[in-house]
């Protein structure tokens, strides 16, 4: 996750986070991806049942009944292991969360073990009574998912009318006085409405927007050869930063950050480092603070099944279960090979990863992505889009 807004926009400083001795239980939400003990935020998949059906979905969700949920019982002890490990922040994922019937009391008790609730949604099913309630319950933040406009969006979600009832979850959550904002997913179908999202963002008064790349896992393996060329990736990302600098210095500030693909850090501090060395220099500091890419580490994922992942794309590794034993005795287990290499993996990347330059800042990127295509997770990241020259070392 790199903040442009934060980064690019001089927004954050690095005194900021060490103000807080980067640690994660003392963090505000914005600085946690500068905190120096990297407890995992975790992705809770509570549900695989869905009501629409996203072409990209990790998670091959259908709307159907699943037989393999925790249950209550498995859910609070979860939730209470989490809590005592010392989880910051716990988001509750899909399928579609609200679905569930007991996504509230779930969040209302994570919050009340000390974690920040926040909820990943299509924002199809947030009506006014619901918004209400998990405003009083005291959710931090929704995340409503827009694949574009309407008619992309809609395509994208597989359901007609799924944009204009988003766009009505998203006004219940302002008037509810939930803090909410926008998931876009970038891909050759709807890079070109990178533009309207920012407009929405302004027009509608929506004050975050997170752009995700393209991760190829569940259904969205089916459409990786619609994932963006790398120069394609590199003018989006110009076009994102240029229209969070305009939004920033018309004085109509939002929180824009990019998601899934660490060699955007590279990107920006380059780009800053011909326009203002100086901020440059401080942006480097933020970017080593961060680390880069943390599944296995500062980020985990728990399926509705109690599969626990190294993050909410990579299904196919299973680190352990929490039905058979708690997610922090999975999360610290010094026998798991793979996952004690993934917590190093500065030390087992190959290929181009293995030489490049901003290793230390990028963190391999996602291991993922590169099994999905190389079968290697160890193999450089396939949407690395950053040149020879730009990763050779200076030495």
């Amino acid at each position: 996750m790199i903040g442009i807004s934060k980064l690019y926009c001089s927004t954050v400083e690095p005194s900021d986070t060490l103000r807080y001795s980067r640690h994660s239980g003392k963090l505000p939400s914005h600085l946690l991806q500068f905190s120096s003990d990297k407890k995992p935020v975790v992705v809770w998949n509570m549900t695989r049942r869905c009501n629409l059906r996203c072409v990209h979905c990790y998670a091959q969700s259908e709307d159907i009944s699943y037989d393999n949920e925790l249950n209550h019982e498995q859910s609070i002890a979860m939730i209470d292991d989490l809590a005592q490990f010392g989880t910051p922040v716990l988001l509750f994922s899909g399928g579609e969360p609200l679905v569930h019937p007991r996504l509230a009391e779930y969040a209302e008790y994570a919050v009340k073990k000390g974690m920040r609730a926040v909820i990943s949604t299509n924002g199809t099913l947030i009506t006014k009574e619901k918004a209400k309630i998990l405003k009083d319950i005291g959710l931090s933040y929704v995340g409503i998912s827009l694949d574009g406009l309407e008619e992309t969006h809609d395509k994208f979600r597989g359901v007609k009318g799924s944009f204009q009832k988003a766009l009505q979850g998203i006004r219940n959550c302002q008037e509810a006085g939930i803090k909410v904002g926008l998931r876009f997913t970038v891909n050759k179908r709807n890079v070109h409405e990178i533009p309207g999202i920012f407009d929405l963002l302004e027009e509608k008064e929506i004050p975050r927007a997170c752009f995700y790349h393209l991760v190829y896992s569940g259904r969205g393996s089916a459409i990786a050869n619609e994932d963006l060329s790398h120069e394609e990736t590199r003018k989006s990302l110009d076009l994102i930063m240029a229209r969070t600098r305009d939004l920033h210095d018309r004085d109509l500030p939002k929180e824009i950050l990019t998601v899934d693909n660490h060699a955007d850090g590279p990107y920006l501090y380059l780009k800053l480092l011909n326009e203002d060395p100086d901020r440059a220099a401080e942006v480097l500091e933020l970017l080593q603070m961060n680390e880069g890419n943390n599944s296995g580490r500062g980020f985990g994922c728990i399926s509705w099944n109690g599969d626990v992942h190294p993050d909410q794309f990579w299904r196919e590794k299973v680190l352990g279960n929490v039905k058979e034993r708690p997610f922090s005795e999975i999360w610290t287990d010094a026998t798991n090979e793979f996952l004690m290499k993934l917590k190093d993996k500065k030390s087992h990347v190959k290929g181009r990863c293995a030489t490049c330059k901003w290793l230390a800042v990028c963190g391999g990127n996602f291991r993922a992505r590169a099994e999905s295509i190389k079968g290697d997770p160890w193999d450089h990241d396939p949407a690395c889009y950053l040149t020879e020259d730009e990763i050779k070392s200076d030495k």
